[in-house]
């Protein structure tokens, strides 16, 4: 099963943008969650569509597990 750590904010323009990360480590917990993504918005390293990254959404951790019925 594959994981995707998934980095939800608010932008300028008020909607939500993702950033998402593959295979996050099992141990992060929120603390540390949370400071990575106040460090994203105060950095400024990342541009939207609608603008700059300025408030925290949510993070989550979303799993997906793929069953081949038959390869050709």
């Amino acid at each position: 099963m594959s994981e995707t750590l998934q980095l939800i904010f608010r932008n300028f323009d008020g909607r939500n943008t993702t950033i998402s990360v593959s295979d996050p480590d099992p141990e992060i917990t929120p603390l540390e969650v949370s400071n990575v993504m106040d460090s994203v918005i105060f950095r400024n390293v990342f541009q939207t569509t609608g603008g700059d990254i300025v408030d925290k959404v949510r993070a989550q951790v979303v799993s997906r597990a793929v069953n081949v019925l038959e390869e050709f």
